[in-house]
């Protein structure tokens, strides 16, 4: 069996995944129908690892169709055609299903049934990723083990020894592009004026 084909039986698997309703971790199931979204790729290169999807990413079934998407397309220079070339970006959130919302509204973590389930599988089909983004701080973790820990904000200041650490594929930390993080954007100007540089240049070599 081919790569293409053993990921494609893989995505198949995903797609048919209930755990979150019929065996939750936490004893709360899933609210809703899972809808997993998730875009991998054998030939792509670089792939963009976040949290998981929000309302609208529920309804369109595809990633980063918000204004998130737009910020972070944004940071990266990429258009929308690049962004979502699956030949050449990959996207594996941590959960591939929208966890429902907590009691303020705001989105829940990631479902913890779903990364032990499937991360490792996936990340094991794509051998050839040279650069993966861990947008937010349950990607880092789930990544970066210990080099994950601490706040957000420690592991993107470590963004330049991440990115040059030896290895495949290398990592490069960021926030998660969401307007709850606007604050965080103006307390840490580095982030616009050192770090995104520098990704981009490496963007274009890599795409």
């Amino acid at each position: 069996m081919t790569a293409a084909r053993r990921l494609a039986a893989l995505v198949r698997d995903i797609r048919a995944c209930r755990i979150c309703r019929d065996s939750p971790m936490d004893g709360h199931p899933l609210q809703h129908e899972p809808r997993p979204v998730l875009r991998p790729s054998t030939t792509a290169r670089l792939c963009i690892c976040s949290q998981a999807p929000g309302t609208r990413v529920h309804a369109s079934g595809k990633p980063f169709t918000d204004p998130s998407g737009d910020r972070l397309r944004a940071w990266l220079g990429l258009s929308s055609e690049e962004f979502y070339d699956q030949r050449r970006v990959a996207i594996v959130p941590i959960g591939f299903c929208f966890p429902g919302h907590d009691a303020s509204g705001g989105d829940l973590p990631p479902r913890r049934e779903c990364a032990p389930a499937w991360q490792d599988r996936l990340f094991a089909a794509m051998p050839q990723l040279e650069l993966v983004l861990l947008v937010g701080s349950y990607a880092q973790r789930w990544h970066l083990g210990d080099a994950g820990k601490g706040s957000m904000t420690d592991v993107v200041r470590r963004w330049r020894g991440l990115l040059d650490a030896p290895g495949r594929p290398r990592y490069a930390p960021l926030p998660h592009p969401s307007w709850r993080n606007n604050a965080w954007l103006t307390a840490n100007p580095w982030f616009e004026a050192e770090l995104l540089p520098v990704l981009r240049r490496e963007l274009r070599r890599l795409l």
